[in-house]
C-alpha cells in the first residue's frame, strides 16, 4: 500500500535538496533529471502495484477540477 502521509523524517532538507539538483538547468534538463529520479526510485522501491498506485494518485493530483 502506498504511504501518502509524510514519511520523511525531514521533508524540508529533501525539498531543499531537490530545488539544489534543478538549481542551473535548463527546463529539458530538469525534466530529465525528473524522469531520472523517478525510474531510479522505482526501480528501487521495485513494487508494481505500489507504483502504479503512485501513478493514479500523482495523476489525480494535477487533473482534479480539471
Amino acid at each position: 500500500m502506498l504511504i501518502t502521509d509524510t514519511n520523511l523524517g525531514s521533508p524540508d532538507d529533501f525539498y531543499e535538496a531537490l530545488i539544489d539538483a534543478h538549481r542551473d538547468l535548463t527546463n529539458e534538463q530538469s525534466q530529465e533529471l525528473n524522469a531520472a529520479l523517478i525510474l531510479l526510485l522505482a526501480n528501487h522501491l521495485g513494487d508494481i502495484a505500489v507504483l502504479k498506485e503512485a501513478l493514479q494518485h500523482a495523476r489525480a493530483s494535477v487533473t482534479r477540477g480539471g
